[in-house]
């Protein structure tokens, strides 16, 4: 392989990433509130369910690193994503999933304050919404 062959195999494999990029979603992920978060995803309208679960600490004693789990029981979950309310950036996360997958995120994010972290599922075109409240005793966003 020459020089200037390998150089350009590399190239190709850095061009892929972008490629991903262009699934995202930069209104929803720009958004300053919640409410915004949310109708940029197209969940404004979400219905609330006892069938998604959220794992998380009541209280997080620092706000830098939050473990959240998030599970779906409601069949035919194809995403979720993850609102935390008071953030500077609500929308935490949007995740994907294909057709009979197990709907199962777990993640670390950063909380500034005390705030209700709300789930949406998406199942079957329907939107559905659980909320959960953890309080943070010093906060990772700066605060």
């Amino acid at each position: 392989m020459t020089r200037r062959s390998l150089l350009a195999f590399f190239g190709l494999l850095l061009a892929k990433p972008l490629t991903v990029l262009a699934a995202w979603n930069e209104q929803a992920f720009g958004a300053k509130t919640a409410a915004d978060a949310l109708k940029n995803i197209g969940a404004s309208a979400a219905a609330p369910s006892k069938d998604i679960v959220i794992e998380a600490p009541q209280i997080a004693e620092n706000g830098a690193v939050v473990p959240i789990e998030i599970s779906s029981n409601i069949p035919g979950t194809t995403s979720i994503a993850v609102v935390i309310e008071k953030n500077p950036f609500p929308l935490a996360g949007k995740f994907d999933f294909k057709e009979n997958a197990l709907p199962f995120v777990k993640l670390n994010v950063k909380m500034g304050e005390t705030s209700d972290v709300r789930v949406v599922a998406v199942a079957g075109g329907k939107q559905f919404v659980a909320t959960r409240e953890i309080k943070v005793t010093i906060g990772g966003c700066g605060g």
